[in-house]
């Protein structure tokens, strides 16, 4: 980009006056990075749509314009039955990897998935251990997540090549409203930075990701404010391992399974 530079010269040659000074103009360069890389306070950040749907009647337009988006590949912020999560379509590999950056999240860790059903889970999954079954049928939906072997369906990316995945139903109208209408699964990975503290606001969820993130669903405050509980049923000798303890206690689970 050219500019021009001012440049006072002070001279003593004969005719010109002793001490006399001129003002000439020079050409110099500026590039257009500087202007680019301006103090933030001079820059503009584009803040998240929030789009507030009612938790317990959600409106169907909404629901569809959320799933839309979903399906167009976008990462939407969205409350669940536990903290608010980042909804994307798995089986998109760049709405996948988005998620990842979004958070800033290791690809070594798996991402769990919202479905609306034990039907959909049996797509998504190998064949299902009878242990599946009556855990689901008592604690889905809920916040129970559960990791079984990952079908043929479900891209590596999602699973970190661990070839698990880890599904729930969730107890909240929103998100299984979303899932149905995009009639896929959706992430449910929690809507914060990793390592940072989750989120159970859209507001919470605007104010940490900023402009990492365009749409965020605002359903009110989170119901509770602890994570769901994993149940991992991939070892067969174990048959069944909680890895971790949230809304669903152990002691719970275990005393489930002892019944038989």
């Amino acid at each position: 980009m050219l500019a021009w530079d001012a440049f006072a010269h002070q001279h003593n040659t004969p005719g010109a006056g002793a001490g006399k000074a001129t003002l000439r103009l020079l050409p110099c360069y500026v590039s257009f990075r500087w202007f680019l890389e301006m103090p933030s306070e001079r820059q503009t950040v584009v803040r998240a749509e929030i789009v507030k749907i009612n938790t317990e009647n959600p409106e169907p337009s909404l629901i569809r314009y959320a799933a839309e988006q979903i399906r167009a590949g976008q990462v939407l912020g969205m409350p669940t039955d536990t903290f608010y999560g980042l909804a994307a379509d798995p089986l998109n590999l760049r709405a996948v990897e988005r998620v990842y950056e979004i958070k800033s999240r290791s690809r070594h860790k798996p991402l769990s998935l919202l479905i609306e059903s034990t039907d959909q889970a049996e797509d998504l999954a190998k064949p299902l251990p009878d242990e599946f079954y009556k855990l689901v049928k008592r604690f889905w939906p809920g916040p129970l997540t559960v990791i079984v072997r990952a079908g043929s369906r479900v891209p590596l990316k999602v699973t970190a090549n661990t070839g698990n995945v880890a599904l729930r139903v969730p107890a909240a109208k929103i998100p299984l409203a979303v899932v149905r209408a995009a009639g896929i699964p959706i992430t449910a990975t929690s809507a914060n930075l990793s390592g940072a503290s989750e989120c159970t606001t859209a507001v919470e969820v605007r104010d940490q990701l900023q402009e990492r993130i365009s749409i965020i669903v605002d359903g009110g405050a989170s119901p509770r404010e602890i994570a769901s509980t994993i149940v991992d049923l991939t070892d067969p000798e174990a048959r069944w391992k909680v890895i971790r303890e949230g809304a669903i206690p152990s002691q719970e689970i275990s005393e489930f399974f002892a019944q038989g």
